[in-house]
């Protein structure tokens, strides 16, 4: 019987360990060159696991995806134009506070998004203690402890990609909230623009929260609209 193709993205902050989870998917089977129109380096490799082969694409390091740099460009846009069967962050475990920012930013895309927990060990080693059960309850999502750096976990996360692809979940579930009056605003804008047709290819909230912020990428979308 012949394999099924999954598409999976990595996203982490840059010193995430995001390259060794990448390296430890793939071994050898990978190849680099750069993203169309830009000269950021796109790595992409591919490995296998049961009825499935995977494509696994590397994007790069960023803090966020609000667009400011290439780099937060190509990465946004591999996500909601290509639309990956998963998207997996991975997150440094030390430093949980400044790497689940982009996590946020993943969910409000509504994707599929699984959390690799890298450097468990060094948590370990300053005597803390994380809680991943509460943790994938609280956020809606799997979450993978791993140390990447000794191969360990990258099984157990191969499994939750093929889990989370063959359940088709669209997203977290969780709904995040900015509070009354930034979602009474959210709401108005949802409402102005679910007609347009880039409330067809991309979520409408996603849309009013980018509008919200004056991200520069998406009201250029919404101003080629208008001239067409």
């Amino acid at each position: 019987m012949a394999k099924e193709d999954i598409i999976i993205a990595l996203a982490g902050n840059p010193n995430s360990g995001k390259t060794t989870v990448f390296n430890n998917l793939t071994g050898a089977r990978q190849h680099v060159g750069n993203w169309p129109g830009v000269t950021v380096e796109k790595k992409e490799g591919s490995c296998s696991s049961g009825r499935y082969n995977i494509r696994v694409v590397d994007l790069p390091g960023v803090y966020s995806l609000t667009a400011y740099s290439p780099d937060e460009v190509v990465a946004r846009n591999f996500i909601i134009d290509e639309r990956p069967d998963v998207v997996v962050d991975i997150v440094d475990a030390s430093n949980m506070e400044r790497n689940l920012y982009l996590a946020v930013q993943i969910m409000e895309m509504e994707v599929p998004l699984i959390i690799a927990l890298n450097m468990m060990d060094e948590v370990e080693s300053m005597k803390y203690k994380i809680d991943v059960k509460t943790i994938s309850r609280e956020m809606g999502v799997p979450v993978v402890p791993m140390v990447a750096n000794r191969n360990q976990g990258t099984d157990v996360l191969l499994a939750e990609i093929v889990s989370v692809t063959e359940k088709k979940t669209a997203a977290s579930g969780v709904k995040i909230e900015y509070g009354r009056e930034v979602e009474r605003e959210i709401t108005r804008i949802e409402k102005s623009i679910s007609e347009l047709p880039l409330s067809k290819k991309y979520s409408p909230k996603w849309l009013a929260i980018k509008l919200i912020e004056g991200d520069e990428e998406i009201i250029k979308k919404f101003e080629e609209v208008k001239s067409d």
